[in-house]
């Protein structure tokens, strides 16, 4: 299998083509003007567009099945060359719009991208557990995930958004490919899309939280915590038995942030697991001294699951005791309720399919 294009940094491609500044071409080529192959860089000798042609890939994946809600939110299934599937979700966070002064505002946009095919943590509440883990996706196959979401929705180059690591896969458990896809990302030559665009979300393995930290990449972190207490925790992620809620709490302490910013603390609310105030008690006295945003999630029930989704009355209690005590806190509706939204159902839905 070739090598793909979009698995190199800049400056890894000047290495590989001659004169070096032929890899801003080709990048633009790829990042900027969106070319799908290499006859079109008509900037770049015939000879070396054989070459290329013959020696890389330029797009590693491509569109298996895509949902749209009625909210705007687009979820996309992607084969990989090799015929695995990962998800990619396109959140439409704000409308275009004119303001009162009559300045016009683009729509804002987030992608969630998947860093594996499946996932080793096993949470029981996740669909991508149930599939198993199979491999790491390369940093090509993370940053085509977005370029492959701007050209399905006409989004020039130019037009910024934020990615969230948040899709299948536990993303600090390739950390290499994943700090080189940031670092792809954020070239401004390429996407430029800056660190503090891009937010790293992981269960928790707290020694490689401490490892991100020292890459120094400039992204925001954001931790699904989900429990306040090691026994439920660990219920709902049986990884918690490796990385306790007390060493994560201290790499968070460690990681470096902007002054400007809060730790991010995503709160999956599950119905009679750990949506009563009593919890939020116990949340509020676990982030004591941390400068932390905790974001309220409703579960996202799924055919099979053991698990209910909260009722909208609990989780406003749940959200104005944190608010009144201290706690900035928000509730994170969900999108895409009305398609396959939940991590690996629409993966799930589509195997299914396969095997009737």
């Amino acid at each position: 299998m070739k090598p793909c294009i979009l698995d190199f940094t800049k400056e890894e491609l000047a290495l590989h083509v001659k004169p070096s500044f032929r890899a801003k071409q080709i990048y633009s080529w790829v990042y900027h003007k969106y070319a799908n192959s290499f006859n079109e860089m008509q900037n770049l000798p015939k000879a070396m567009r054989e070459s290329l042609r013959d020696e890389f890939s330029i797009m590693p994946l491509k569109t298996l099945k895509k949902e749209e809600a009625s909210d705007g939110t687009i979820k996309y299934l992607f084969e990989l060359d090799d015929g695995k599937t990962v998800e990619t979700v396109l959140l439409r966070m704000k409308e275009a719009h004119t303001d009162e002064d009559g300045i016009n505002h683009a729509a804002k946009y987030t992608v969630c991208v998947s860093t594996q095919v499946g996932c080793k943590v096993g949470c029981t509440f996740c669909l991508t557990a149930k599939g198993g883990f199979t491999r790491d996706l390369s940093a090509g196959e993370i940053v085509a995930q977005v370029l492959a979401v701007k050209i399905d929705n006409d989004l020039a180059a130019h037009r910024r958004l934020n990615i969230v690591y948040m899709g299948m896969g536990e993303p600090l458990d390739n950390l290499e490919n994943l700090a080189k896809a940031i670092q792809i990302f954020k070239d401004e030559e390429g996407l430029a899309i800056s660190g503090k665009r891009q937010t790293v979300s992981t269960s928790g393995l707290s020694s490689k939280i401490d490892k991100l930290g020292e890459m120094n990449l400039g992204v925001h972190i954001a931790i699904s915590l989900h429990a306040v207490d090691d026994a439920l925790r660990s219920e709902l992620i049986p990884m918690n038995k490796a990385y306790n809620i007390a060493s994560i709490i201290e790499a968070v302490k460690r990681f470096p942030i902007d002054m400007r910013k809060r730790v991010m603390f995503e709160y999956l609310v599950i119905k009679g697991k750990n949506d009563d105030l009593g919890s939020a008690k116990k949340l509020v006295k676990l982030l004591h001294g941390i400068k932390a945003k905790v974001n309220l999630i409703f579960f996202n029930p799924y055919e099979g699951s053991d698990y209910d989704r909260p009722s909208r009355a609990d989780m406003v209690a749940f959200q104005e005791y944190l608010v009144q005590h201290g706690l900035l806190c928000t509730i994170r509706d969900s999108k895409g309720i009305d398609i396959s939204a939940a991590c690996g159902q629409l993966k799930e839905k589509t195997e299914e399919e396969k095997r009737i």
